[in-house]
């Protein structure tokens, strides 16, 4: 997955979930300039959107909306962490082909309903019918990388919708993006909602597979590239 055009900032403050003022100078006028972006992750990201830290904006396209950039990356210490949550399904699609995780697959549908829930893909394949959430993963700390990064009741929902799924006869996956790389594996212990990877815990037991994948990440591009170990408490 590649952005547009992207250009350096350093962010100043986050005056709501959705926009970041942002100190950039401006690539039209060489002028520095401060500017409102938009914010693609409604995380908390507290760890990340600190006053000072470099930040990476991708041009969005004119005329659709009043902020001319995205918030797509940022520099924490010597690691660039992706942290745009809208971009996680086309990463996933753009891998999938190459993961051999069904065989011989005729269906691919993005946004599928189910329930009470919408999962990010329905899969038709050789072996069968499946739905996969994807969900990323943005928080770090000494090389162990952990989710939610705050409280997700809809989270939790989605993994008891996924063990609907496995009773109905479906395959159902749970994968985490790490929108990172070179990390040592994905913690259950110390997320900031224990009882989500007690839902998950629940699901594994009856045929829910989780997954994670890391991911290559430069400031114009973000391709999926290897498992990741998950620890369970």
């Amino acid at each position: 997955m590649r952005y547009n055009r992207v250009i350096t900032g350093t962010f100043r403050s986050r005056p709501n979930r959705f926009i970041a003022i942002v100190e950039i100078t401006d690539p039209d006028t060489g002028r520095s300039a401060v500017c409102r972006c938009h914010v693609k992750n409604t995380g908390r990201c507290k760890e990340l959107l600190v006053e000072g830290a470099e930040v990476i904006l991708s041009e969005a396209v004119p005329g659709k909306r009043r902020t001319r950039y995205d918030v797509i990356a940022v520099y924490k210490g010597g690691r660039l962490i992706n942290m745009d949550s809208q971009v996680l399904n086309g990463v996933f699609a753009e891998a999938l082909p190459s993961l051999g995780l069904f065989r011989d697959m005729t269906l691919l549908r993005p946004e599928a309903a189910y329930g009470d829930s919408r999962f990010d893909f329905y899969v038709e394949h050789g072996g069968g019918r499946a739905y996969v959430e994807v969900k990323g993963v943005t928080l770090e700390r000494d090389r162990v990388v952990f989710f939610p990064d705050a409280p997700t009741e809809r989270g939790i929902r989605h993994v008891t919708e996924l063990t609907k799924c496995i009773e109905e006869g479906y395959g159902a996956y749970l994968v985490f993006v790490i929108q990172m790389s070179d990390v040592d594996y994905l913690s259950a212990e110390g997320s900031l909602h224990p009882e989500f990877w007690t839902a998950v815990e629940e699901a594994v037991a009856k045929g829910v597979k989780v997954l994670a994948y890391d991911c290559f990440v430069e400031e114009d591009s973000i391709i999926l590239r290897k498992p990741v170990r998950i620890q369970l408490r």
